[in-house]
């Protein structure tokens, strides 16, 4: 396990559970960042995706991430390396960081499932609920609302649910099959896994040690009725970076949201 220097911090449905009235806001998130980002070569051929940096920013994508954990009250973080993880440590020992960061290595893959597990293990404070996040988004919503949605439905885990734009365009027939209509890039009709989480102490303990938690872990407490999904708040922000167009057009929509 290798430290970053510590540095300064910024200053059927799921029943309601009765508990939760005021839920506690978790305070400590795990990055998976050890993904090869193949997609998004040559980028990645000599630094990790997180490390991929968003055009006209001056920040690769875990930058905009851990400045959002920290603006929602995380206040430290364990992020999963893997491929090329020295890049990785290197930029979080030097980057004045808004939050403690603790940076952990496979030694072997484990799979998501468990690569999540290991990390779990080096949160501070293991008795207590946890974000995570793949570090491949780019995102930005209220993670106090998504964890007073969790709390209330007294869920084990919830997974947050975009709406992504088709990248194709559609066409809209009538019943007849004549063409009325066509609508470039149109939202999907169906919601998908966000790659952002929030899970409860006891969520850890559930996980494989190798493998993949979305195909044991996820289904087996959706039978349970103990996952949740929390959508996206109309207009929130949500990208994920895949590929070379998902960068030039992140840059794009960040430019039309702050221009005048």
């Amino acid at each position: 396990m290798t430290d970053a220097p510590p540095a300064p911090r910024s200053t059927d449905p799921v029943a309601v559970h009765p508990a939760a009235a005021h839920p506690a806001v978790p305070t400590q998130a795990v990055v998976l960042a050890g993904g090869q980002g193949s997609r998004l070569r040559p980028y990645t051929d000599d630094r990790p995706k997180p490390m991929v940096e968003i055009p006209g920013t001056g920040l690769p994508i875990i930058g905009h991430q851990l400045a959002w954990l920290a603006a929602e009250g995380v206040t430290d973080v364990v992020v999963s390396c893997g491929h090329l993880a020295g890049v990785l440590q290197e930029w979080l020992g030097q980057a004045r960081l808004p939050l403690r960061v603790t940076t952990v290595v496979e030694a072997e893959p484990l799979g998501r499932g468990g690569g999540l597990k290991y990390a779990a293990r080096h949160l501070p404070e293991p008795g207590q609920g946890w974000f995570a996040t793949n570090g491949d988004i780019w995102t930005r919503f209220s993670l106090r609302e998504m964890a007073a949605f969790h709390a209330e439905r007294g869920a084990t885990a919830t997974l947050a649910l975009a709406r992504p734009r088709i990248p194709w365009g559609a066409v809209e027939t009538n019943g007849f099959g004549q063409v009325l209509d066509f609508i470039e890039s149109p939202p999907s009709p169906y919601l998908i896994n966000a790659g952002v989480y929030v899970f409860g102490p006891e969520f850890a303990a559930l996980l494989p040690d190798l493998g993949d938690h979305e195909r044991t872990t996820f289904p087996r407490l959706a039978r349970e009725r103990r996952l949740a999904g929390f959508p996206l708040p109309q207009g929130a922000y949500w990208r994920a970076i895949d590929t070379a167009k998902d960068l030039t057009e992140a840059a794009r929509e960040l430019a039309s949201q702050t221009a005048p």
